[in-house]
């Protein structure tokens, strides 16, 4: 009988697989985009309706609240019903709410429809990141996932430009319709050639699946199967997949990613929101407040490309641990040069250069952490749990300020779960990035 996964993980990689990761970085753009399109209309949006700041708060907390919605509930259906259909599912439901928010009549309905929007966009996320994973052979596996998650901040740097040109010439509802479009745009090229998990059809075995099975393997240049393998010993999941995360050596590195998550985006979002605000408290224009932001984001494509080199030659985990505590010193030194022009760019050069390697480093830890039964589950709770710790920073950085706090002694404060996130690292039990394969048990 072949090893299928052990085929795909010590062979080359074919241009399909490549097209599939490419595809995969295009869909994190579009959150790149989505996450950020509230910053970039919220003054015109807040103008037209005369919003004050606890309404505006609303609207940016609204997606990020749908998204956490979305990894916990709706990337476990990835694990019963298939990776590629929930994505599909998703992506209608992202581009829906983004075109239905460019006809909301009052902030309480686009914040209903941000929340909307936000699901289909945390369900789709847990998905991308598996299918990233179970494509990438072994050798280049952590770099697949370093190179998508430099989507994010292309979406975000790309999205910001067109935002900028489009609330100029056609107002701030245009954004969201352009955001709608090129969402509606990418559910034919998923349709056409991101394919479904390998493991998925090995371990669920749906109708068809070695029709469907031998079709994948001549696209990446392997031989058909006569049959499908014999499953192995708990190969296939019975029963909740949320609780399988707790079953069979897998509750500590569950409760481990989970704590990694959550202090990991705590900080995260705290940079990403906060950053250009607190750059023009400091002093520096609205313009330059804006730069620095940009800077972050520039940096962030960077970082994910560094991280996705040094993949190739040094364990993950050592990887994710260095770049977390990486980004805990820029979180510091930003803080302490943001009075100051020139250092305050460079810092969030360097901010976003180790913000985005850490994210990378996280992503990567999960699919090496569970089986396919419960790979998407296990990626989209331990999202979901990092989605509650975005949605908490921006608020309790909200109160610091409020308290007296000064903008550089927030960025000492947001360094320090930084440094615990590394230590939850080094306490997982992954070190190479290898999959599990296809099985519910998994060594631990």
């Amino acid at each position: 009988m072949n090893d299928i996964r052990k085929t795909m993980d010590e062979g080359p990689m074919a241009s399909f697989q490549w097209l599939a990761i490419a595809i995969c970085i295009m869909l994190i753009m579009l959150d790149g985009f989505d996450v950020l399109v509230m910053a970039f209309t919220a003054s015109a949006v807040a103008a037209e309706w005369q919003l004050n700041g606890a309404q505006l708060g609303v609207l940016f907390s609204a997606g990020l609240v749908g998204m956490a919605i979305g990894s916990l509930f709706v990337a476990p259906v990835a694990d019963r019903r298939g990776r590629q259909p929930v994505i599909v599912l998703c992506l209608i439901v992202v581009s829906a709410g983004m075109l239905l928010s460019a006809m909301a009549r009052s902030h309480i309905e686009l914040a209903a429809l941000r929340a909307i929007t936000g699901v289909g966009i945390g369900g789709m996320l847990a998905s991308v990141g598996v299918i990233t994973s179970e494509y990438s052979s072994q050798k280049w596996r952590s770099t697949a996932i370093a190179l998508q998650a430099t989507g994010y901040p292309i979406g975000a740097t790309l999205g910001g430009l067109m935002a900028a040109w489009l609330l100029g010439q056609h107002g701030w509802r245009s954004v969201f319709v352009f955001g709608g479009l090129a969402t509606a745009l990418m559910i034919p090229v998923v349709l056409w050639r991101l394919p479904e998990s390998v493991d998925f059809l090995l371990g669920r075995r749906p109708a068809r699946a070695l029709d469907k099975l031998n079709r994948l393997m001549a696209l990446m240049g392997h031989a058909a199967l006569a049959q499908l393998p014999a499953p192995r010993a708990g190969q296939t999941l019975q029963g909740n997949t949320v609780a399988a995360l707790f079953r069979n050596g897998l509750a500590r590195p569950t409760l481990i990613l989970w704590a990694g998550f959550f202090l990991l985006m705590f900080s995260v979002y705290f940079s990403l929101s906060w950053t250009p605000k607190l750059l023009v408290q400091a002093g520096m224009s609205t313009q330059q407040g804006v730069t620095g932001g940009v800077l972050l984001n520039l940096g962030g494509i960077a970082g994910g490309s560094l991280f996705g080199l040094l993949a190739l030659k040094v364990p993950l985990k050592r990887l994710a641990v260095a770049s977390l505590l990486l980004y805990a010193v820029f979180t510091a030194l930003f803080g302490a040069a943001s009075a100051n022009l020139g250092f305050a760019f460079a810092a969030a050069v360097g901010l976003g250069v180790f913000l985005f390697a850490s994210m990378a480093g996280l992503y990567g830890l999960v699919p090496a952490t569970y089986p396919a039964a419960v790979r998407a589950t296990g990626m989209g709770w331990a999202i979901g749990i990092g989605r509650i710790g975005a949605i908490v920073a921006p608020f309790m950085a909200g109160l610091l300020l409020d308290g007296g706090w000064s903008p550089a002694s927030l960025y000492y404060v947001f360094a320090m779960p930084l440094v615990a996130a590394a230590l939850a690292v080094l306490a997982t039990g992954v070190a190479q990035g290898r999959l599990p394969g296809a099985r519910v048990a998994s060594a631990h």
